[in-house]
């Protein structure tokens, strides 16, 4: 008889790539606002060094200066980006500002509103608006670009022609006359830390981002804003409701600009009827910088209150350094496309590292 050979050993199963050990560079790298974080760095030490005529690092009034400016940027770029991270864009953010700014003036010059019941019907009309964009485009299917490009232009045009049929100029004043001002301005325009001048926008900013750093990592609806901007078929075939997380996502973004709007007429005591136009671009670009994708699905709220601190940076330390103000365009356009492609060199490396 023949001798018959062992059994041969079973082949060892394949290594299941979700149990690999990822180490820590990796898992950093992997993270939407590790970009942003090394661009403030590296924008905090230039101006170091180029703004000699102050102590960039270690003056306090200079850090308030930069703060306050990026707080202007900060609060509504919140919001821009968690609607980028669900596959969404809104344009009509910026002269969202301008429009609820003067709904606060004529409420309260024109028509002898009080200041807080002004401020309430100024949110909600930031909300229905935001409502109507968000429902246009989902049942629409209409690319957001140009959905609220639409709504942009509609609010501009109703901006300049309401003012100057109430006004017969091009801006409402004495929004200080209304009762409970003083109040309102204790909340949304008041120094928190009077000797370096530093705004109770910088707690806002702060704020906001706290909120919406929590909701985009800690709840069921952050789930959403991912799964809706990633893949929103696969999406709702799991029962995610995306139409719903889109709409939120848009009025959200809308009543948190109509909230800087009034903010920023309480603090100027009146607003121009072209406030905020143009602003959507730089909230879009905080959020890039922040590491969010134009396609949706990835991004990071932290990372966009980086993305706002450079912008504020800049705007100062350009300023403080002796270079024409007008250098901060340049200066925006630069960065928005070196973020871009750190961006996604570091999430390139990533994805080859294990």
């Amino acid at each position: 008889m023949t001798e018959l050979s062992p059994p041969m050993p079973p082949a060892p199963a394949p290594a299941d790539e979700r149990l690999a050990e990822i180490g820590f560079i990796t898992r950093l790298l992997k993270r939407p606002d590790t970009g942003a974080f090394i661009g403030a760095v590296a924008v905090f030490v230039l101006f170091s060094f180029t703004a000699s005529s102050v102590n960039w690092a270690t003056d306090f009034g200079v850090w308030s200066s930069w703060l306050n400016t990026a707080s202007y940027d900060g609060i509504v770029a919140v919001p821009v980006a968690l609607l980028m991270i669900g596959g969404e864009f809104d344009l009509s953010a910026g002269v969202m500002v301008g429009s609820s700014g003067l709904l606060l003036g004529l409420l309260t010059t024109h028509w002898g509103w009080s200041i807080w019941p002004s401020i309430v019907v100024c949110l909600l009309f930031g909300l229905g608006i935001g409502f109507l964009n968000g429902l246009t485009v989902v049942k629409t299917r209409l690319p957001s670009f140009i959905v609220t490009l639409g709504t942009f232009f509609i609010l501009r045009g109703l901006n300049a022609g309401l003012v100057i049929h109430f006004t017969g100029g091009v801006s409402i004043q004495d929004i200080d006359s209304a009762s409970g001002f003083e109040s309102a301005r204790k909340l949304f325009a008041s120094v928190i830390w009077p000797k370096y001048d530093l705004s109770v926008t910088v707690a806002w900013w702060l704020g906001v981002t706290a909120v919406g750093a929590w909701v985009l990592a800690r709840t069921r609806f952050g789930n959403w804003i991912f799964s809706a901007g990633g893949d929103p078929v696969a999406a709702r075939n799991i029962g995610v409701p995306v139409a719903r997380t889109k709409i939120m996502l848009f009025m959200s973004t809308s009543a948190v600009a109509a909230l800087w709007g009034v903010m920023t007429a309480i603090n100027l005591r009146g607003i121009q009827s072209n406030e905020g136009v143009g602003r959507e671009f730089e909230f879009i670009i905080a959020a890039v910088v922040g590491g969010c994708l134009l396609t949706g699905g990835y991004g990071s709220v932290i990372g966009t209150a980086f993305g706002a601190a450079i912008l504020g940076m800049a705007q100062i330390g350009i300023i403080l350094s002796g270079w024409d103000s007008n250098y901060v365009f340049l200066f925006e356009g630069v960065v928005l496309v070196a973020a871009v492609m750190l961006n996604t060199a570091i999430r390139r490396r990533a994805e080859r590292a294990r």
